[in-house]
């Protein structure tokens, strides 16, 4: 019986060693069935790695010595965000001077953190 064992064991040792100088063949994907890219970048992504978001919005407040602006923004796809109120940073903070409390405005994020800089505004 011990000699059945090690005749099964040695044979089973050849098969799986025989098998790790094997590779698995991988499937032809055909140009059309390729996945879709963005010059490597994943989508929202701009050319530094920070990732950009867009939204719309109005203006409900406007802090220029401290550089900030609270928006009314409807939802923001490229963060997974809901619409809701939020203030952020506005980078440059020259962007302040070109809108005003209640203007209907589109905007650009820059994301980082999980928080968003306004790096583009324009009143709609």
């Amino acid at each position: 019986m011990k000699r059945l064992t090690l005749i099964l064991t040695v044979a089973a040792m050849g098969t799986v060693l025989a098998a790790c100088g094997e590779k698995t063949p991988t499937p032809a994907v055909k140009a059309e069935q390729a996945a879709p890219t963005t010059g490597g970048m994943a989508p929202g992504m701009d050319m530094a790695g920070a990732m950009m978001a867009k939204g719309t919005g109005t203006v409900t407040a406007i802090d220029k010595a401290g550089g900030n602006i609270t928006l009314d923004h409807g939802p923001i796809a490229e963060a997974g965000w809901p619409a809701m109120e939020m203030e952020f940073k506005a980078t440059p903070a020259s962007l302040l001077d070109t809108v005003k409390v209640g203007d209907k405005v589109s905007f650009e994020l820059k994301m980082a953190g999980g928080t968003g800089e306004v790096t583009a505004i324009a009143v709609q």
